[in-house]
C-alpha cells in the first residue's frame, strides 16, 4: 500500500458467527488500489472477494482491521457519515443492474445526483452519455433496452457523480458475450479516458483480462496479485 491508494485496508477480518461456528471470510487481508487503476478481484466461491467488496465499499463493516476510502478511515464512521461517503464518494455497479423501473435511462443516469440534491456537469454528463452510447435511448425505461443497455446505463450512473472509486459486482453476469464485451470496454474507457478507478468483482477470466492487475482470494486471503501483462503488436 502505499499514499497514491485510492481505497486500501488493513489486517481486515470478517468473521461470520460465533465460537466453534465461527467462519472468517476475511482472514487479515491487507491490499491497495491507486487512483486510475482497473483492478479485478478474482477467487473460487466461498473466497472471500465480494465480503472484500462489501467492506471496501462500506456496504459491510469489518470485524477487524482498517479501510481507508479516499483518504477516510470508514470504519469507525457512524450510520449517517457512511451513507453520505457512500453517496458522494463510491460507485456502484450491480450484476442484475439495479435500475428503477419506472424511471427512464436519463433519470437512472442522474438518480446519485437527484438524491443528493446535486446538478449534473453538463460537460461530465455528455461525455458520459457518448460513451455509453444510448443518447437516441434516453427516454426509454430500463423494459424498453436490452440487458447490455441496462448495464451501460448502469455504469454511466456509477460515474455520474465522479466517484472516488467505483466497484462493479459481477458486472457482465447477467449478459451474453457481446454485451460483456462492450460493458467491459466501457470500464476499461473510463478508466482510460475518464480517470476513473474500477475494482471490479468476477469469476470470468477473459473479464479480468481487460484489467490492469488481478488480486486473487482462497479462503479469505490473497494468494496472488499480478499485473496484467499486455502484448504490444
Amino acid at each position: 500500500m502505499t499514499s497514491a491508494d485510492i481505497v486500501s485496508c488493513t489486517d481486515l477480518v470478517r468473521r461470520y458467527g460465533e465460537g466453534e461456528a465461527a467462519v472468517n471470510a476475511l482472514a487479515g487481508v491487507t491490499v491497495g488500489f491507486t487512483k486510475g487503476e482497473y483492478a479485478a478481484i478474482m477467487g473460487p466461491s466461498g473466497s472471500g472477494k465480494s465480503t472484500l467488496m462489501h467492506c471496501l465499499a462500506g456496504l459491510d463493516r469489518p470485524t477487524a482491521g482498517s479501510v481507508v476510502v479516499d483518504g477516510v478511515e470508514i470504519a469507525s464512521l457512524d450510520d449517517k457519515s457512511l451513507t453520505t461517503l457512500r453517496r458522494d464518494k463510491i460507485g456502484f455497479i450491480f450484476q442484475s443492474f439495479n435500475l428503477l423501473p419506472v424511471l427512464s435511462a436519463e433519470e437512472n443516469i442522474l438518480l446519485p445526483l437527484s438524491i443528493a440534491g446535486r446538478k449534473p456537469d453538463q460537460e461530465w454528463y455528455d461525455r458520459l452519455v457518448d460513451t455509453i452510447g444510448l443518447r437516441d435511448r434516453l427516454s426509454h425505461r430500463p423494459s424498453q433496452l436490452s440487458g447490455g443497455q441496462q448495464q451501460r446505463v448502469a455504469v454511466a450512473r456509477a460515474l455520474v457523480s465522479r466517484p472516488a472509486v467505483v466497484f462493479a459486482d459481477e458486472p457482465t453476469g447477467n449478459l451474453d458475450s457481446k454485451a460483456s464485451a462492450e460493458v467491459l470496454q466501457m470500464l476499461r474507457q473510463a478508466v482510460d479516458d475518464l480517470g476513473q478507478t474500477v475494482i471490479m468483482v468476477t469469476h470470468d477470466h477473459e473479464a479480468a483480462d481487460v484489467a490492469d492487475r488481478t488480486v486473487v482470494l482462497t479462503d479469505g486471503l490473497i494468494v496472488e496479485d499480478r499485473r496484467t501483462t499486455v502484448a504490444v503488436a
